[in-house]
């Protein structure tokens, strides 16, 4: 398991990298922020759990995403975030953690490919 980056919901505006239409939700590009911080703007009546939209989420890059949900908490089921990547979101004693895998196409590719 690698780090990746922190998410941290906001109502202010910033640089949106890709709006995810299925979770109404606007997200920055962390790829291009020093400290890797991924900025997500929620819409009214996203559908999206409580824990992700209320506070923040700690990423992590994992080689078998189906193989690190074993027996996890898990919020929000595997979904495709874009081209080569596959994310989920786990309860972590009441924090989200976001698991991502990631296809050599993602990997190093930001918003354009990820």
């Amino acid at each position: 398991m690698k780090y990746d980056h922190i998410g941290i919901p906001t109502t202010a505006e910033k640089t949106w990298c890709k709006y995810l239409e299925d979770c109404k939700v606007h997200i920055s590009d962390p790829e291009k922020d020093e400290f890797r911080v991924e900025w997500l703007k929620f819409e009214a009546g996203s559908p999206m759990h409580p824990l992700i939209q209320q506070g923040p989420h700690l990423a992590f890059i994992v080689e078998n995403l189906d193989c690190a949900l074993s027996g996890k908490n898990v919020i929000v089921p595997p979904f495709d975030a874009g081209p080569g990547v596959r994310c989920a979101f786990i309860d972590h004693d009441g924090f989200a953690v976001e698991l991502m895998e990631k296809s050599a196409c993602a990997v190093g590719g930001g918003c354009g490919c990820g």
